[in-house]
């Protein structure tokens, strides 16, 4: 009579934990390799490339946006985290007189 599987049981767990998994990776590998990206790449083709700093200064300069970029990155974590078990669909039901 009652279906009491643990397969059953865990269906809606664990789609929710595979979304929770790759969320989790994507922020782990945008934390891996977007700040060494972006560093190399703003240090060599914009502060060096653009502005014309030399190589000293532009070490920098691209540290800051490599900091910059990692601080990004845990907002957007910490506000996905956040804002996962909630519902996106909110319905406002007006009354009209």
């Amino acid at each position: 009579i009652f279906d009491v599987s643990p397969y059953r049981m865990m269906g809606n767990d664990e789609a929710q934990n595979n979304s929770v998994m790759k969320t989790m990776i994507l922020f782990s590998f945008a934390m891996l390799f977007l700040p060494i990206f972006l560093y190399f790449f703003s240090k060599s083709m914009f502060f060096e490339g653009v502005m014309g700093m030399s190589s000293q200064n532009s070490y920098f300069y691209a540290a800051f946006v490599a900091i910059g970029t990692v601080h990004i990155i845990l907002g957007l974590f910490v506000y996905k985290a956040f804002t996962e078990g909630t519902s996106t669909s909110r319905t406002t039901e007006f009354k009209v007189d």
